[in-house]
């Protein structure tokens, strides 16, 4: 027997057991707290957390990154959160060098394979500008979302790829632009009437509720053009850990800060 390796496996598992007691203490405190209905997670941190653990190539934190997907949905489905949006790659992101573009396109085209597989309960849409992505890409997106219509069990996963803000916005006008065109309405008539909820209805995520609360990985603060239009009245929460590092513990400890936080939207 390998005494060193049962040594190495202990110190381990002794190291665990002061997290494994403090989620226990979290999910406690959560019983009967409010919950968000929508999560947006930017998963930030992949490239930085390959550096940091010594690795050459940063797409192996992208790899790294992609597994704690699988984990985050699961927490989510076990808090009966019912709508999550992942923010996976950006418009601006799609202008970095092919040698690290592409790389990072697979790894998104293999997650969400993965996560469409049968068996699993993940209904997926994909939000973002798919005219601006690779062909391969945007059909292996298109063929993740129509293998999953209809499915229940699970949260309701937005894949944003290829996604920006301002884009978004911009899409959404357009597309409100060109229905009332096709009505035989002017846009004198357009102006006359025009609100948020008409933009709203033409947005990525039409038809589901704004996220209650975002939570962004490796300690940066800003939006970075996520949901810039349906985060007007989000709550958000900024965890230090690089995205590979993100636990459970941190995913609770997010849910604990959302209910302990009077909303008020506005007023």
């Amino acid at each position: 027997m390998n005494w060193a390796a049962v040594g190495r496996l202990r110190g381990v598992r002794l190291r665990d057991l002061p997290y494994s007691l403090y989620e226990r203490r979290l999910t406690s405190w959560l019983a009967g707290k409010p919950r968000p209905a929508h999560v947006g997670v930017m998963v930030d941190g992949n490239r930085r957390w390959a550096r940091d653990m010594g690795y050459i190539d940063p797409n192996d934190g992208h790899r790294v990154g992609a597994r704690r997907i699988l984990d985050l949905l699961g927490w989510c489905d076990e808090a009966g959160i019912a709508h999550v949006t992942l923010y996976l790659l950006s418009t601006d992101n799609l202008s970095r060098p092919a040698a690290e573009l592409e790389p990072l396109l697979r790894i998104i085209e293999n997650l969400v394979g993965e996560l469409a597989a049968p068996g699993n309960p993940w209904q997926l849409r994909t939000v973002g500008a798919l005219d601006l992505l690779p062909a391969q890409t945007a059909a292996a997106l298109k063929a993740a979302a129509e293998q999953t219509v209809g499915r229940t069990g699970g949260a309701q996963v937005n894949i944003a790829v290829g996604y920006g803000g301002r884009r978004e916005i911009a899409d959404a006008v357009r597309s409100l632009l060109y229905e009332h065109a096709r009505a035989g309405g002017t846009i004198e008539e357009l102006a006359e009437v025009l609100d948020v909820d008409h933009i709203a209805e033409h947005l990525y995520t039409k038809g589901q509720p704004d996220p209650d609360l975002i939570i962004r990985t490796s300690g940066e603060q800003r939006l970075s053009g996520f949901l810039l239009w349906q985060s007007a009245y989000s709550e958000f929460y900024f965890c230090d850990a690089n995205w590979p590092d993100f636990r459970r513990v941190d995913f609770l400890r997010a849910l604990r800060s959302y209910a302990s936080r009077q909303r008020r939207y506005g007023s």
